[in-house]
């Protein structure tokens, strides 16, 4: 697999709009895909090429946290017709929103931010949107590798995710966290949340736009566990 720019995104979101155009002829509905993580980031030119494309769709909404399929909610015509564009481009993409991670917190729809790429087209039956950030970050830190790390500070550096609203947010989602269906405990979440925090007041001081610095800062100066 190769890694992908943004000129294979803009194909494989055409594919996927002609899809959706056709699945959707005649019905009333709207499917919306939405683009997480480093497809976001992609898409809005923090950075030039990424390993995988990251994309989810409505159902993994309906899906929810905790669900039977164990993240796999995107068998549908949109995630099928993401995968099949995929496989012809010869990139990974991973299907999977943070709804089959963690319990979203209240307002993340509202929070989602539409994205100016893909739109357009064949119809207006597909609607692009950046899942929210803030969900995503949450996410992003339950994994809590050094790549996930990096991603979720690019939110907080593009002032796509405040700090203390993220905390706020945090100690909503927290409780409703299982170890049964997490695979940490929340305490072990908190002490991630606080290394992300720690490595944005060292990236801040020397971060500038244009020149993203959220990659230097985690190997000049890595949080431990890491």
């Amino acid at each position: 697999m190769k890694e992908a720019g943004l000129a294979e995104l803009s194909t494989l979101i055409a594919e996927v709009r002609s899809a959706s155009a056709r699945a959707t002829s005649g019905e009333l509905r709207r499917d919306r895909l939405y683009l997480v993580s480093r497809t976001s980031h992609l898409a809005e030119g923090w950075c030039d090429r990424v390993p995988a494309f990251e994309l989810a769709g409505d159902a993994h909404l309906r899906q929810g946290y905790g669900g039977q399929d164990g993240g796999q909610a995107g068998s549908t015509d949109l995630g099928d017709a993401a995968r099949e564009a995929a496989r012809a481009l010869g990139i990974h993409l991973v299907w999977e929103s943070p709804a089959d991670v963690i319990p979203l917190p209240a307002g993340f729809e509202e929070r989602s931010r539409p994205a100016t790429i893909g739109q357009g087209g064949a119809g207006n039956a597909l609607e692009i949107r950046h899942f929210d950030p803030y969900s995503v970050v949450l996410r992003l830190i339950a994994r809590g590798d050094e790549p996930d790390y990096v991603a979720a500070l690019e939110y907080v550096l593009h002032k796509w995710v405040e700090p203390a609203r993220l905390e706020g947010l945090l100690s909503e989602v927290v409780p409703r966290m299982t170890n049964q269906t997490l695979a940490q405990d929340p305490a072990e979440f908190r002490r991630k949340f606080k290394g992300l925090r720690q490595l944005y007041l060292r990236s801040h001081a020397v971060y500038s736009p244009g020149g993203t610095r959220a990659g230097e800062a985690v190997c000049l100066d890595p949080l431990p566990g890491l």
